[in-house]
């Protein structure tokens, strides 16, 4: 006898057991958590992410030479402006990492399912890194504005710092500084940028961000993902008749710090060109992508491509880790809620 599953009652009320559904409820509540986890780790690394990009942009109000280092950004910064220099920027950072997280987490699921059933053939690493590319690219629409006045706030700091540097030894034009004024917040940058310059203004920078996350988040899921075929060999190599099993919740927080560290230094030649880019404001230094590149190389050269490595990477670790910590997290209680309405329907067929 056929049972249609959707319309099976219990007590009288209908029993919704549609497996796509469940499988959609799956997919909105990764962005959800995608959401949640990616504000969190901007909320607590924010801090590592001003010193990076105050160190990434100090060429264009310094010049090339004499630039500090991370210790040696940590303490100017906290001397000028003190705890609060250090969080200048985080509500746009925070806005701009819940769209970018909801996206990436969202998506790559439902990607990497709709790839392997549409293109079998294109599987493995290669369906990893086109699912995060694609997650990535969809959360940049909100991202890259949201950045982009992160990054402005973030170098200015303080009021009074911000109208020292636009004076120091002359005028603005002498090292073709930014002349945007100071933005006491969020709305007052993005309606101060949308004045000035537009929509442009707004994603200034877009496509180099492009160029850096897409590679970053296809690397990302990669490395993720090879890590943990590379983890559950290695139990088999070390524990072969055993029954061993590593929590995949710590199992994503430990692998997914290795697999962000990882993206992230890889990548950090084009975050430095994305933030100089984003931060010269209407006074042109690098007329485009292959300029900035080609100026960053000549003047410092390959240190100057990967300036703010270190905090890159320090910020990038454990924000990664506590991301695919709640993604695994999610996983496992998906699979036991799965499990558990498979054995229903199998009791209400065998009643039936």
């Amino acid at each position: 006898m056929a049972i249609d599953h959707s319309t099976i009652s219990e007590n009288g009320k209908p029993l919704t057991l549609s497996r796509n559904n469940h499988s959609q409820f799956f997919v909105w509540r990764e962005f959800l958590w995608g959401a949640i986890a990616g504000a969190f780790g901007e909320g607590m690394m924010h801090p590592v992410d001003t010193i990076k990009t105050r160190m990434q942009s100090q060429a264009i109000f310094s010049g090339s030479k004499n630039q500090k280092s991370a210790m040696q950004m940590v303490r100017a910064v906290w001397a000028t402006d003190g705890l609060a220099g250090l969080y200048r920027g985080i509500a746009p950072g925070v806005m701009g990492s819940l769209a970018t997280g909801a996206t990436y987490f969202g998506v790559i699921e439902s990607t990497k399912n709709w790839m392997d059933e549409t293109y079998p053939g294109v599987g493995g690493h290669w369906a990893h890194f086109l699912a995060g590319a694609i997650g990535d690219t969809l959360g940049s629409i909100i991202y890259v504005p949201c950045e982009v006045m992160k990054q402005r706030m973030q170098v200015q700091g303080s009021k009074k710092y911000w109208t020292s540097v636009l004076v120091k030894e002359g005028s603005q034009e002498k090292l073709g500084m930014p002349t945007y004024g100071y933005y006491p917040g969020m709305f007052q940058a993005g309606h101060s940028i949308w004045k000035e310059q537009g929509l442009r203004g707004l994603y200034a920078g877009y496509w180099s961000t492009l160029a850096r996350d897409v590679p970053f988040a296809g690397l990302m899921v990669t490395f993720y993902e090879a890590f943990k075929t590379m983890s559950q060999y290695g139990r088999q190599g070390i524990f072969p008749n055993s029954d061993f099993h590593t929590n995949s919740t710590f199992e994503g927080l430990v692998l997914g710090g290795l697999a962000g560290g990882l993206s992230a230094y890889l990548t950090t030649p084009l975050d430095v060109i994305k933030t100089r880019l984003q931060v010269q404001g209407s006074t042109i230094r690098y007329t485009g992508w292959l300029d900035a590149v080609y100026k960053v190389w000549h003047a410092e050269g390959v240190k100057g491509m990967f300036r703010g490595g270190v905090p890159r990477i320090a910020w990038y670790v454990p924000a990664s880790a506590l991301t695919f910590m709640a993604v695994e997290f999610l996983r496992d209680h998906h699979k036991s809620t799965s499990i558990s309405i498979e054995k229903k329907e199998s009791s209400l067929q065998e009643a039936s």
